[in-house]
């Protein structure tokens, strides 16, 4: 597979993960469907492995946000700037401590946000409790599983 092929599928994978945090945008698929288009090129066990893996972990996430239920966001102050620095906050803490970092980041992109808003500590606290409550968690629930096949994704390239 080309230099130019891999890129085009992490770019495709990279705008499913930002998909995720907007609404109406198919996140998940845009990242399963980047695997996908990798493993039909590449051909090899590792990526037909990687794909059946990344299909499984994707079915799962979707069955643990819809058991989630809808939560209601109206009201709550959820904008595309909270978005964006939770979006940002999860892609750092997922590059500095794989995996659980992805978790500290969103939450810690949510208080940021409100920190900045609202400009005091338990202001901040009280804000990002209700957005967690209201959809962070769903959200952060499907960024979480994305960011888990774009992970092993990357390490399937560099290392396979």
């Amino acid at each position: 597979m080309g230099a130019w092929q891999l890129l085009l599928a992490g770019t495709v994978m990279l705008l499913g993960l930002c998909g995720v945090l907007v609404p109406g945008v198919p996140g998940t698929w845009l990242v399963w469907s980047g695997v996908l288009w990798w493993a039909v090129q590449a051909r090899t066990a590792l990526a037909w492995w990687l794909l059946v893996g990344s299909t499984a972990v994707l079915l799962v996430n979707q069955a643990v946000v819809w058991q989630l239920g809808p939560r209601r966001m109206r009201g709550v102050g959820i904008t595309p700037r909270m978005a964006a620095f939770a979006g940002l906050g999860a892609l750092v803490g997922f590059a500095l401590l794989p995996v659980v970092g992805a978790v500290v980041g969103f939450v810690g992109g949510v208080y940021g946000c409100e920190r900045l808003r609202l400009g005091g500590h338990g202001e901040a606290v009280t804000s990002t409790r209700t957005v967690m409550r209201a959809a962070g968690t769903s959200v952060l629930v499907e960024l979480f599983g994305c960011l888990l096949v774009v992970g092993a994704w990357l390490g399937a390239v560099v290392w396979g």
